[in-house]
């Protein structure tokens, strides 16, 4: 086998690669093996059919597709390896000569890892993420734990009318046209008003009325819909309710305080609140700042995306959503009804994050390889231990199973996180409500001295 590399223009590359005329051959005779079963020729027994016999009928090239196969599953590794070439996409194959007993030659034209600029990395400037905590946080998390441990009390009053955050219990019969459909029927079913748990504005015809109602409810199915055959159909629901839960909340006092926390006064209580919204917002601001920085160092980079990479990343994106889809026991085009997207337009939804993922991973790699950055092998050891007792297995076994790859693959995340902590580290968080107090100031001072 012989390649020859040709560098094309945006970090593209054409390897036309030769396969000697044994091989095709030997590939060819393969594929007679694997497809002789499927041919019947008058006077031959089914699979006894004499190769010569088969070309004559159906011609030589009968059996090019699937040698074709067999070649490229081998040879195009060994040949992207002897490339030298950091290829960073699928290929796209194409036939130059097929012919039995004559070299066979192909191209694949692939993408090339492109080259980073790094801009600044360090020092970027950025906005700091605001950790403080305001009276509104406390008490919108207090209204939160007394929705929790709010009660559902029996309307008795007859002429009580229903109300949004009241629960219903109804029996409704849906039918379109005169006829009833699948899942149109349900009796003694909860209902929340304002949830909007059932389609359109259901909910809302149901507000006002009272126990024992009867009540016709017009809804129009959206589209799309989980069953096609209902989707943009008019329907009617006959709703009989039968009972109206009211919701009670405890009153916020130190009773409550005492009752869903460890603390005897509502003071105390609030005091604990605080402290826990300043830790998960010092838990999200820490995470918020990184991503800010690391946006920063991406967009002071340059880099060339070709179109083929930022395609296999897509590829490799979508084939993610589907087994993601399959453990859930559905199919993407079934999630992508749901979403009403076509296949086209999921494709060029994903291409923005494709392309951020990959410049991240370009641009870090360069940092890694300008600041020198190594995994240690007491980080390594370090990760595989973590990794050992989350999974509740021995080191060395979780080392055997991840092998030399995931070994790899671990050094490589260590080095692209420190890579990250460097660049947060290094970077100027301007805290802008600082920054503006202080301007306010100078601003002040300036009029005082125009005054004076």
């Amino acid at each position: 086998m012989s390649v020859k590399v040709e560098n094309l223009e945006k970090n593209m590359a054409k390897l036309t690669v030769e396969v000697s005329a044994a091989e095709l051959d030997n590939a060819i005779d393969i594929a007679y093996k694997k497809n002789k079963n499927r041919f019947n020729i008058p006077g031959f027994r089914k699979g006894k059919v004499p190769m010569a016999m088969v070309e004559k009928m159906y011609g030589p090239q009968v059996f090019y597709e699937d040698a074709v196969d067999t070649i490229l599953n081998y040879s195009y590794p060994d040949a992207a390896k002897e490339s030298g070439l950091e290829i960073v996409s699928r290929p796209e194959i194409d036939i130059v000569t097929i012919e039995k007993g004559k070299p066979f030659v192909y191209t694949a034209t692939v993408a090339t890892k492109p080259e980073v600029e790094l801009g600044q990395y360090k020092g970027v400037k950025v906005s700091k993420a605001d950790v403080s905590v305001t009276a509104k946080d406390v008490e919108a998390e207090l209204v939160r734990v007394q929705e929790q441990n709010a009660r559902m009390i029996t309307v008795d009053d007859a002429e009580y009318q229903i109300k949004n955050g009241d629960t219903v219990t109804i029996d409704f019969d849906g039918s379109v046209d005169g006829v009833a459909f699948e899942g149109g029927k349900g009796e003694n079913y909860p209902l929340t008003i304002g949830s909007h748990s059932f389609i359109d504005n259901f909910e809302d015809q149901l507000v006002g009325h009272k126990t024992g109602d009867n009540v016709d409810v017009n809804v129009t199915f959206p589209t799309p819909y989980g069953a096609k055959e209902l989707e943009g159909k008019a329907a009617l629901f006959k709703v009989v309710i039968h009972e109206i839960k009211q919701k009670e909340l405890p009153a916020l006092d130190d009773d409550f305080a005492s009752e869903v926390s460890e603390f005897e006064t509502l003071k105390e209580y609030k005091a604990s609140l605080k402290s826990d919204i300043k830790l998960r917002k010092e838990k999200a601001a820490a995470q918020e700042n990184e991503n800010n920085v690391v946006k920063a160092v991406v967009a002071n980079a340059k880099v060339e995306l070709p179109d083929a990479m930022v395609n296999t990343n897509v590829e490799n994106m979508i084939n993610d959503y589907e087994r993601s889809m399959n453990q859930q026991g559905l199919k993407l085009e079934q999630y992508l009804s749901y979403l009403g997207q076509t296949p086209e337009q999921f494709i060029e939804s994903l291409k923005p994050q494709a392309i951020e993922n990959i410049k991240s991973q370009l641009v870090f790699e360069a940092i890694i390889k300008a600041e020198n950055i190594t995994a240690t092998d007491e980080a390594v050891e370090a990760k595989i231990n973590e990794m050992a007792e989350q999974y509740k297995m021995e080191a060395d076994k979780v080392k055997g199973l991840l092998g030399e790859g995931g070994i790899e693959n671990i050094k490589r995340d260590i080095c692209f996180h420190e890579a990250v902590d460097l660049c947060v580290a290094e970077a100027d968080l301007v805290d802008e409500k600082k920054a503006k107090k202080a301007a306010a100031k100078k601003e002040e001072a300036k009029e005082e001295t125009k005054e004076d």
